[in-house]
């Protein structure tokens, strides 16, 4: 069983995703069943950040979630645009 941890940071993140469109707040839900269901899912484009301990996984073309992955614990870390994340991501190394 997959323990899902969100953070502070996440949880402001995510009210702030609650005022974005349907299709994106769908595939944010598809795409974490997914993530505890096969966390190699090619549609999650999981990826490790360079320089981190911190993983991307794809929602859409321009929108990305971050987290960190710790045994049968999955903390989520931020949710945004890709160039959001990205920006933050040169911040962190």
């Amino acid at each position: 069983m997959v323990i899902i941890r969100r953070i502070k940071v996440f949880l402001k993140d995510f009210k702030d995703y609650l005022e974005l469109p349907n299709d994106i707040r769908e595939r944010v839900d598809k795409q974490l069943m997914r993530l505890c269901e096969n966390p190699r899912h090619p549609s999650l484009w999981l990826k490790k950040l360079r320089g981190t301990d911190k993983f991307e996984i794809r929602i859409s073309k321009g929108y990305r979630l971050t987290l960190q992955i710790e045994k049968e614990m999955l903390e989520l870390l931020r949710i945004g645009t890709h160039d959001l994340l990205r920006e933050e991501g040169r911040r962190l190394r």
